[in-house]
């Protein structure tokens, strides 16, 4: 599978570039990215088993729409995962990678100064997320984890870009800092309770939004 591409796909439907419904044309992709339709197929088939698009014969690929219905049974998942990498991560954590959290908790605050981006957000969340992962170390629930990540993205795309940007920012900021203080001391039990707490308010809000 052509890796570029596949990203270069996933982050337009991850960041609404392409909306719920649209149809993408093959021909169309494959011209852009100078590939035979071949490996563009391939990616486009990676992205429907994500149930990210519908692959649809003498049609294209549509973008999956937003199933709300399934959103409960993803997010009960996630806190299970999410608890057990908090966890894992606490154990490993290595000092370079508190680190780079302590830097993105400075990169987050720099965001209180500028235009309402909700990239600009997710992309630390992905930062931040990508730091845990590395350091629970294991390549399984890493995997897992970001499937069922970007099953629920858009709809934290959606939020990002329509609530309070600095009480959204704030939220963030909090977030890193109080599991970044938990993973200095080790306490895995706590990572993992603040990993379900902060996935917990991140529901609310999104139920309150929809």
């Amino acid at each position: 599978m052509h890796q570029q591409i596949y990203d270069t796909i996933l982050n337009r439907i991850l960041y609404s570039d392409y909306a719920p419904g649209e149809i993408l044309n093959e021909q169309v992709l494959a011209d852009e990215f100078n590939v035979s339709r071949t490996p563009l197929r391939k990616v486009l088939f990676r992205l429907e088993w994500e149930n990210l698009l519908r692959v649809v014969p003498r049609t294209g690929a549509i973008v999956t729409e937003i199933e709300f219905h399934k959103m409960r049974h993803v997010f009960q998942i996630r806190f299970e995962l999410e608890d057990l990498a908090g966890r894992l991560a606490a154990q490993n954590i290595h000092p370079v990678q508190l680190d780079r959290i302590q830097k993105l908790i400075q990169d987050c605050e720099a965001l209180f100064s500028v235009p309402q981006q909700s990239r600009k957000l997710i992309e630390l969340d992905l930062r931040f997320r990508n730091i845990i992962y590395a350091a629970a170390d294991n390549p399984i629930l890493t995997d897992q984890s970001r499937y069922l990540y970007h099953l629920t993205l858009r709809l934290t795309a959606t939020l990002f870009n329509t609530g309070d940007w600095s009480d959204l920012v704030q939220m963030s900021h909090d977030e890193y800092a109080e599991i970044h203080a938990a993973l200095a001391r080790k306490d895995a039990r706590a990572v993992g309770a603040l990993r379900r707490k902060w996935l917990g308010l991140h529901i609310d809000r999104i139920r309150l939004k929809f």
